[in-house]
């Protein structure tokens, strides 16, 4: 029998992971802009498929594998290493600023409330280091980072596409086993498994950086 997470770490975590922990997430769509634009997302269907894809190829693995490496780094050098890493995977501009942003925000905010003294990381390795710093169980630290990640493209694509409030709802729903069984792959993952072939998202967030009228940064 599963032993239930303790109520205290379940309630970090989701405070940390909900879109009003003051990490800007809101104002990032990944790419999901210039898609939208170009026609490539334009319904539900189109959606859940776009975001199916950065789940399971794309950053959403890549977060998850760097997270799960961050949790587990003994010391400061492995974690910079490790930051050094996932600085060096973003494949534009707007990611870069878009993951480093969102860490240092998250960092910040974290280390002022909490007994969890972080520098500037990247955002999925300083939620990484800070749940490890907190002793906070690395599987539902994965399941919480991958379904905010599903969330906020979720909302953006809300905003953007638009979809239905419904329609949105129901396509993070069906991420839900996904993002479960991405959390348990990444336990297990090392950074030798790094790799991305989401190459319609990469170019998306490149065209993003010219595009004539923006409503996000990414």
């Amino acid at each position: 029998m599963t032993m239930p997470t303790d109520p205290a770490a379940l309630l970090t975590l989701t405070q940390w992971l909900s879109p009003a922990y003051p990490v800007g997430a809101f104002s990032y769509s990944h790419g999901l802009e210039w898609a939208v634009q170009d026609g490539t997302v334009h319904d539900a269907p189109s959606f859940q498929d776009w975001l199916c894809q950065l789940l399971t190829h794309g950053s959403g693995r890549n977060d998850a594998i760097l997270l799960a490496a961050a949790w587990a780094a003994d010391t400061d050098d492995a974690l910079r290493g490790i930051d050094d890493l996932a600085r060096a995977l973003a494949p534009s501009r707007e990611r870069a600023l878009e993951t480093e942003a969102q860490g240092m925000a998250f960092a910040r905010t974290t280390s002022d409330i909490w007994p969890a003294a972080l520098p500037d990381l990247c955002y999925p390795v300083a939620v990484g280091a800070a749940a490890r710093a907190m002793d906070l169980p690395l599987q539902d630290t994965l399941l919480m980072y991958l379904h905010g990640f599903a969330g906020n493209l979720t909302s953006a694509a809300i905003r953007l596409v638009p979809l239905g409030q419904t329609e949105g709802q129901a396509a993070l729903a069906a991420m839900s086993s996904l993002c479960a069984e991405i959390a348990r792959n990444a336990m297990t993952a090392t950074l030798d498994d790094l790799g991305s072939c989401t190459f319609a998202a990469d170019i998306a967030s490149m065209k993003h950086e010219t595009q004539y009228s923006r409503l996000f940064r990414s």
